[in-house]
C-alpha cells in the first residue's frame, strides 16, 4: 500500500514538475530580430503615374454630305495625302441630273422676267396715250419683281445642286496620312443627319501627344511645363519624353473616380509611335540631389511596445461568508481586438461573428499579404480553421506586422467577485493598462452601474485615434519617426520628411548621417509545416495580452 502511495506521489510530482516546464518553456520568447537598411545619399525625384493613349496632336474624319454609291477609291490606309486631293468619287449621275434640271429652271426664270419687262415698258407708253389706267402700269410692275425674285431663287437652286454634284467628289481636308477607312467601291454611303465616316487623317505622324486621366488626389501637383518620361507596350526597353501642355477643366467621373485630362506633346521623329498605343506615363513633378533618403517601410515601421486599449478581467466569485478576490489588472486588448475579430470572422465565420469593424478597415485587412496566403490555405483545406485563427493571431501579436485600425485607451477593470451569503461584497476589477503608442490615445470613459449596490461595468471607452495607416498626404515636410538599433533596441529618431519616389522618402534629420541603418521590419520565422511565406514587416500598434480574472474568495 505504501508503494502504491509513493508511485502515486512521484507521479504527481512529475506531472507538476512537466506543466512547470511547459509553462515556463512557453513564458520565453525570443528576442526579436530586426531587418535594417543602409540610409542613402543622392537623388531622390517624385513624379505622378498613370496611363494613356497616343494620339495624333490634328485628326480629322472625313465623311459625305450626300448620300450615293462609292464609283471610285483613290486612297487607301497609310496613304499620304494633301489637302485638296480626291479620296473618292461618289456615283454623280443623279446629281448632273438635278444640276441640269436647276439650269432649265435658271433658263426659264429669266424668259419670264425679259417678257415682263418688256410688258412693263410697253404699260407705260399705253398710260401716256390714255388707252389704260395707272392701276394696270402697277400691275405689270409687280410682275416684273415677282420674275426678278423667281429667278433669284432659280439661281439658288443651281447653286445648290452644283454643290451636291460637287460634295459626290471627296477631297482630303488637310494633309496627313490615312489611318482609316471604312468604306469601298460599290458601297453606299447614307448621309442622314450626320455625315457617315469615311476616312480617318492624321495631320503629321511626327508631332504626336498623349491624352492621360490625373487622379483629383494629385492633379494639383500637375502643371504644364512639367517633364513626362513614358513607355509603350511595343517598345518595353525604349524610354520616350515629352512636356505637359494642358491640363482640362473638365472632371470625368468614372466610378465616382473623379480625373483630369492631360495632355502632353512628344516628338515621334522616327515614326515608332502609332495611334492608339497604350502610354504608361511618369509625370516629374520635383526632383532633388544629394539628399538623405531611406525606404518608406522605416517611416512606417513601430516596434511592439505594448498593447491597444484594455478590457480588465473579471473578478472571481467570492465564496460563502469571504470576500471575493480583486479583478485582474486589464491587458492590451480593447479596440484592436475588436479589428482583429473582424479580421478572423472573415477567414473563420464561427468565430467572432458579432464583431466587426467598418468596411474600409476590413477591406485594408484583407489585402494584407499574410492573411491572403492563410485565407487561400484554408480554402485548399490545409489549415483548419482553429489553427488559421491561432497563426493569424500569433502574427499580429508578436511579429509586428502593421494593422490599420482605430486604437484606444484601456478600459476600466472588470467587476470583483460578489460575495457569498453572509459575507462581504467582492472586490473591485483592476483598471485597464493604457494604450500603446502606436495610436493616438483615446480617452476611456468610466464603467456604467449595472444596479444599485452592484459592481460597475468594464466595458466602455471612447474611440482612439486614428491608426498607423493615415491618409495619402498632399506634399510638403511632415513629421516622421524611424528606428535605429541600440544595444539590440529600436530607438526612434525624429526626423522631417519630404518628397518621396514611391519607394525611398527624403528626410531632414542632424541625428543620421548616410550609411547609418534603420529598421524596416522584423525578421519573421514561420512554422515549417504552414508552407507560408511571411510578409514585410511593417510597423503599427501591436495586441497585448488579455487581462487576467481575480480569483475567488475560499468559503
Amino acid at each position: 500500500m505504501n508503494r502504491s502511495r509513493w508511485i502515486a506521489l512521484v507521479a504527481v510530482v512529475l506531472v507538476v514538475a512537466a506543466g512547470f516546464w511547459f509553462v515556463k518553456g512557453r513564458g520565453k520568447k525570443e528576442a526579436p530580430k530586426y531587418r535594417t537598411a543602409a540610409i542613402e545619399q543622392g537623388e531622390l525625384t517624385a513624379s505622378v503615374s498613370a496611363t494613356g493613349s497616343v494620339r495624333p496632336v490634328i485628326q480629322v474624319e472625313v465623311g459625305s454630305q450626300v448620300s450615293g454609291t462609292l464609283d471610285k477609291l483613290y486612297v487607301d490606309y497609310n496613304s499620304h495625302v494633301k489637302a485638296g486631293q480626291v479620296l473618292g468619287q461618289l456615283e454623280p449621275s443623279v446629281f448632273r441630273a438635278r444640276y441640269a434640271q436647276a439650269e432649265a429652271a435658271v433658263a426659264r426664270a429669266e424668259a419670264a422676267l425679259k417678257d415682263a419687262n418688256r410688258q412693263y415698258a410697253r404699260a407705260k407708253e399705253l398710260v401716256r396715250d390714255d388707252f389704260i389706267s395707272q392701276a394696270d402700269v402697277d400691275a405689270a410692275e409687280v410682275q416684273v419683281d415677282q420674275r426678278k425674285a423667281d429667278l433669284k431663287q432659280a439661281k439658288a437652286q443651281l447653286d445648290a445642286a452644283q454643290a451636291d454634284l460637287d460634295h459626290t467628289t471627296i477631297r482630303s481636308p488637310i494633309d496627313g496620312v490615312v489611318i482609316a477607312r471604312s468604306i469601298d467601291v460599290g458601297q453606299t454611303v447614307a448621309a442622314s443627319l450626320s455625315a457617315p465616316k469615311l476616312f480617318v487623317i492624321a495631320n503629321d505622324l511626327r508631332q504626336m501627344q498623349v491624352e492621360t486621366k490625373i487622379d483629383e488626389a494629385d492633379i494639383g501637383r500637375i502643371r504644364p511645363g512639367l517633364s513626362v518620361t513614358f513607355s509603350v507596350d511595343a517598345f518595353p526597353d525604349e524610354s520616350f519624353e515629352g512636356k505637359v501642355t494642358q491640363v482640362r477643366l473638365e472632371p470625368i467621373t468614372e466610378q465616382n473616380v473623379v480625373t483630369y485630362t492631360t495632355v502632353i506633346a512628344t516628338r515621334n521623329d522616327n515614326l515608332s509611335l502609332r495611334p492608339g498605343m497604350t502610354a504608361n506615363v511618369t509625370v516629374l513633378v520635383e526632383s532633388k540631389e544629394n539628399v538623405l533618403k531611406v525606404p518608406n517601410a522605416a517611416l512606417r515601421f513601430r516596434p511592439n511596445m505594448g498593447g491597444g486599449p484594455g478590457m480588465g478581467g473579471m473578478g472571481g466569485r467570492g465564496g460563502m461568508g469571504g470576500a471575493g478576490g480583486s479583478g485582474g489588472p486589464g491587458g492590451g486588448m480593447g479596440g484592436m481586438r475588436r479589428s482583429f475579430a473582424a479580421l478572423v470572422s472573415k477567414i473563420v465565420p464561427a468565430a467572432f461573428a458579432q464583431d466587426g469593424p467598418p468596411s474600409a478597415e476590413r477591406e485594408r485587412f484583407m489585402n494584407d499579404p499574410y492573411v491572403q496566403q492563410v485565407r487561400e490555405k484554408v480554402r485548399n483545406g490545409e489549415l483548419t480553421r482553429e489553427e488559421a485563427r491561432d497563426m493569424i493571431r500569433k502574427h499580429f501579436e508578436e511579429q509586428g506586422v502593421a494593422m490599420p485600425q482605430r486604437g484606444g485607451a484601456g478600459g476600466p477593470g472588470g467587476p470583483g467577485g460578489a460575495g457569498g451569503p453572509g459575507g462581504m461584497r467582492g472586490g473591485d476589477g483592476g483598471a485597464g493598462a493604457p494604450g500603446g503608442p502606436g495610436a493616438m490615445r483615446g480617452e476611456g470613459g468610466a464603467g456604467r452601474p449595472r444596479g444599485a449596490g452592484g459592481p460597475a461595468d468594464s466595458s466602455g471607452g471612447m474611440r482612439g485615434g486614428r491608426g498607423a495607416w493615415g491618409g495619402k498626404g498632399k506634399g510638403g515636410a511632415k513629421p516622421g519617426t524611424v528606428y535605429i538599433l541600440e544595444n539590440g533596441k529600436p530607438k526612434p529618431v525624429m526626423v522631417v520628411t519630404g518628397i518621396t519616389d514611391g519607394s525611398m522618402t527624403e528626410i531632414k534629420t542632424d541625428q543620421l548621417k548616410p550609411g547609418d541603418l534603420v529598421v524596416v521590419g522584423l525578421e519573421i520565422t514561420m512554422p515549417k509545416s504552414s508552407g507560408l511565406t511571411p510578409p514585410p514587416g511593417m510597423g503599427g500598434p501591436q495586441f497585448g495580452r488579455p487581462g487576467g480574472g481575480g480569483t475567488g474568495g475560499r468559503r
